[in-house]
């Protein structure tokens, strides 16, 4: 298990409520990523929470263009090398954007404390995803509760990146 400090525990707790996860849901990208542009390492949540964040640059399912995307990244090795990140859209029916635009176009880059990487997505299942989603619930507390928000409305797909 992760250990965080009091501050980082309780902004999880809010940020894994519901109404806190509405909130977050609606600010925290436009903040994420204007906080990677002035520093080029930090974003805000991963500050106020202590998360590893990775901000991704994917290209639109339809339209084809860029957005970028930050997301909690579990088990980065420290390198980049891969990681997953877990599409629970904070615990709401529908699927997040992202996850549709990443399975149209797995090439992608990413940058993790300000290293920047070209990676490949790959959707998992079986023992594979048992493992990450165990280490996802480790990482962050609200991701159990999400799953518990969406159960028997859809699945939480986990996305792997291997670095190219």
């Amino acid at each position: 298990m992760t250990s965080y400090n009091g501050f980082h525990t309780l902004m999880q707790k809010v940020a894994s409520s519901a109404i806190g996860a509405w909130c977050f849901s609606k600010m925290q990208r436009p903040i994420d990523v204007l906080i990677l542009k002035l520093t080029g390492k930090f974003t805000a949540t991963s500050f106020l929470s202590g998360l590893p964040l990775v901000v991704l640059e994917v290209r639109g399912a339809k339209s084809g263009k860029l957005r970028v995307v930050p997301l909690l990244c579990i088990g980065a090795d420290g390198r980049g090398e891969e990681f997953a990140v877990i599409a629970s859209n904070w615990g709401q029916a529908r699927f997040p954007a992202w996850y549709h635009n990443l399975k149209a176009h797995p090439q992608t880059s990413g940058t993790i404390a300000g290293r920047q990487r070209s990676y490949l997505g790959e959707e998992i299942h079986g023992e594979r995803y048992d493992r990450y989603w165990q280490q996802a619930q480790e990482t962050y507390l609200g991701f159990a509760k999400y799953h518990n928000r969406i159960s028997g409305k859809r699945h939480i797909p986990i996305i792997v990146l291997r670095a190219e």
